[in-house]
């Protein structure tokens, strides 16, 4: 399938609803405001004034219905970013230095034809936008994008990690992106390079993921940065923050207390509110216990 994008103002987005009208068809996308199916190619028209042609033949309607499109193959071939033109999986991790909430992983099969969505969309790593923007966007990669997601819960990471448990801090990691690729390629998705964010050495994951029970029979590389390099890893890294969030906000429900992301200072207050109320029982099933804010916590509640 192909994906062509045409920037339209209001004046043309208007002519262009108008002709298509006929044609029009149903969407959910709260971002879509008209789709229509032309000759077999999919036109939606987003919010934001982009107008996306999906289908086999998406440059020709779009040629027929008088937009040229913002890039022809060959450009966007030569604009993309190095290797990123070929079907890429890419997975990130999010939760991992927030003292609250579980720990999510996701894996993202991107390919060329995905880019000009993507990019409509303003995706980008999950760093540079807010969590608003994430939280819009996140439900369309859902829907759109096939990909694999895992959370372990704050309870089954205090199960599995820690002193005299099966996981550290990393290997935990390697795990859940492990698991995520193995999920993801066994559900059929073809990739040729798999990129995973990297948070640890080549030899470090690959010493850990030899203990896993499922393995990758494909070549993994690690990278540095890679959310700020290849679509696929940014998609992962939304989808990812936004099952963060989400659980960050269904822990604070069941508490009644609103919980913090990351491990400053109002983590500990809070924490300590919490072991007031419920004790470590309480704790336990919202925290990641061996992080430090435990004691600082106990220590504030002791005074």
């Amino acid at each position: 399938m192909n994906t062509y994008v045409v920037k339209l103002s209001g004046d043309d987005m208007k002519a262009l609803v108008s002709q298509l009208t006929p044609q029009q068809i149903s969407n959910n996308n709260p971002y879509v405001s008209f789709a229509a199916k032309v000759d077999g190619v999919t036109v939606l028209a987003y919010t934001s004034g982009k107008v996306v042609f999906q289908g086999n033949q998406a440059e020709q309607v779009a040629s027929k219905l008088g937009f040229a499109s913002d890039l022809s193959s060959n450009q966007k071939t030569a604009n993309s970013p190095a290797g990123q033109n070929m079907a890429l999986i890419g997975t990130d991790e999010v939760g991992n230095g927030s003292y609250f909430g579980g720990l999510a992983v996701v894996a993202s099969l991107v390919r060329p034809e995905d880019h000009a969505f993507l990019k409509s969309l303003g995706v980008d790593d999950s760093k540079n936008l807010n969590d608003i923007k994430i939280r819009q966007i996140a439900p369309i990669l859902k829907e759109k994008i096939k990909h694999q997601a895992l959370l372990l819960s704050p309870k089954k990471y205090n199960e599995v990690v820690g002193d005299n448990k099966p996981y550290n801090a990393v290997s935990v990691k390697v795990a859940l992106h492990n698991q995520a690729i193995f999920l993801l390629l066994k559900a059929g998705a073809k990739a040729d390079k798999i990129v995973i964010d990297a948070f640890t050495s080549p030899k470090n994951y690959d010493k850990y993921v030899k203990q896993e029970v499922n393995q990758v029979d494909k070549p993994i590389t690690l990278e540095e940065k890679a959310e700020g390099k290849y679509l696929a890893v940014a998609v992962s890294s939304i989808i990812a923050r936004d099952l963060f969030l989400e659980n960050l906000d269904m822990l604070s429900d069941e508490c009644g207390y609103r919980l913090p992301s990351g491990a400053g200072a109002k983590s500990d207050q809070v924490a300590s509110k919490i072991l007031a109320t419920y004790g470590m029982a309480g704790l336990n099933g919202l925290a990641k216990l061996h992080f430090a804010n435990t004691q600082k916590a106990q220590k504030l509640l002791s005074k």
